[in-house]
């Protein structure tokens, strides 16, 4: 008996089924994989195996192949005659009303940031009764990103957490990280899996803000021309080290014309079925049905391994609630901003991302007035790395630096299994470049390798 299944704009979990084709390894969407950190449109690790597209309704047999698919959400920009403050006001009334049902009577989770998602959600749940629990972490010996945290959860009564992200505890839990995400994405994005355990023992439902940052912000840089239009994607979405790796294996593997001239293809074939003429608009739709869709969605089953997942900004009527507001209404965070600094207080906490300013004097972010600030913080990290106490930016710093953390890494990325699919000189070449000076750079090539390998040892079949 045939199934039908009605995927929605963003989905929180993925759903795979089967195509008739032959079962080998889809080596062009693998190249992909590890230009860019995720995979395009349905590909899988497979020929004959999709990820159901977003926005559609499938119709799948007793034996989950996938018959049919037909989309039932178009995006769009149809922008509404509506002043700001009337826009304000449909936000924050849909935002409450999507918060409220999502979580219900439940104790909620919140994972608290430096940034204005997470706080606008505890705008809003302040006024409910669900008792709220808050959470931060920050990178041991990195931006205390839990101080900022603290404070919000202090001035509206939550309870709060804060955990340290520790050097080297990816290798604890690898192989659990992997059959959660079935290494669909690389392993160091997902810091909430540190702390896995003590999220399980948490109460309630987490109510999880992401996308509110691209949802509710330009879609591309003010004055982007349409010649513009893929420079700018194949810059944003290809890591130079990465493309370096995907030119290789396209070679290695023999696979027709060259990796760059496909990839360019497939994202102009998948970018025209958004009917968008507003640049804007279309890209952030073009991001949404990728970037969320196949990135953000994948390590949210992170989470949903503790607890009930809860995600305001991917309900259907936020998706639908943006294509009907003016882009200069969405453009540099303007609602979401206005939202927040209607509260006095919590408007003068620091926005992380323009610290050390907060919402009432963030545009003071620009020389000369953050100078004295940029000055002081790169001489305290220049300072802490003289004594062997480097600034930590990046969860690779602690979970592939240092001389356990590269011995465990060499063996997973020299295993014998790793060597039939990924020629021992490749790796040797990337691993070399990543223990010299560019590491930064060669950092994401190098977590691309670690997932691939893992996903041949654990689920190639």
């Amino acid at each position: 008996m045939n199934k039908e299944l009605n995927i929605p704009i963003l989905p929180k979990e993925h759903q795979f089924a089967k195509v008739k084709a032959t079962h080998e390894l889809n080596l062009e969407a693998i190249c992909i994989f590890m230009a860019t950190g995720f995979f395009l449109d349905d590909d899988t690790y497979w020929r004959d195996n999709v990820c159901l597209l977003p926005g559609h309704n499938h119709i799948l047999d007793e034996n989950n192949l996938l018959i049919e698919s037909k989309s039932w959400f178009n995006w769009h920009y149809s922008p509404r005659d509506i002043s700001f403050n009337d826009a304000l006001g449909e936000y924050k009334y849909l935002l409450h009303t999507i918060v409220k049902e999502q979580v219900g009577d439940s104790p909620v989770i919140l994972p608290l940031s430096g940034g204005l998602d997470s706080r606008s959600q505890a705008l809003i749940l302040k006024d409910l009764n669900n008792p709220v629990h808050a959470f931060s972490y920050s990178f041991k010996g990195g931006f205390p990103e839990h101080k900022i945290s603290k404070q919000i959860a202090a001035l509206f009564g939550f309870s709060f957490e804060y955990f340290q992200i520790q050097k080297g505890y990816l290798w604890d839990v690898i192989d659990e990280l992997a059959t959660i995400n079935n290494c669909y994405s690389e392993f160091t994005h997902p810091r909430q899996m540190s702390v896995l355990k003590e999220l399980r023992q948490m109460k309630g439902i987490f109510s999880l803000g992401h996308w509110g940052d691209v949802l509710f912000d330009r879609g591309v840089p003010e004055g982007t021309l349409e010649e513009d239009v893929m420079p700018l994607l194949l810059k944003k979405m290809l890591k130079p080290k990465g493309l370096e790796l995907a030119e290789q294996l396209w070679k290695t593997w023999q696979l027709k014309g060259d990796f760059i001239s496909y990839f360019t293809y497939r994202v102009e074939k998948s970018l025209a079925k958004i009917k968008v003429d507003n640049i804007s608009a279309r890209i952030r739709a073009f991001k949404t049905s990728q970037w969320a869709h196949r990135w953000t969605t994948t390590n949210l089953s992170v989470f949903e391994a503790a607890h009930p997942i809860t995600l305001p900004y991917y309900d259907n009527r936020m998706c639908e609630f943006i294509c009907t507001i003016p882009e200069e209404f969405l453009a540099d965070r303007r609602l979401q901003i206005a939202h927040l600094q209607e509260n006095k207080v919590l408007s003068k906490i620091v926005w992380q991302e323009q610290k050390p300013f907060n919402l009432t004097n963030y545009k003071f972010n620009k020389s000369p007035y953050n100078l004295l600030y940029r000055t002081v913080n790169k001489v305290q990290r220049e300072f802490r790395s003289i004594f062997g106490n480097p600034y930590i930016q990046r969860n690779f710093e602690l979970q592939f630096q240092g001389k356990e953390n590269n011995k465990i890494l060499k063996q997973y990325l020299f295993s014998v299994g790793m060597q039939s699919l990924v020629p021992k000189e490749i790796v040797k070449y990337f691993f070399d470049s990543f223990n010299s000076k560019n590491y930064v750079a060669y950092s994401h090539p190098i977590s691309m390798l670690l997932t691939l390998a893992v996903w041949q040892q654990k689920f190639r079949k």
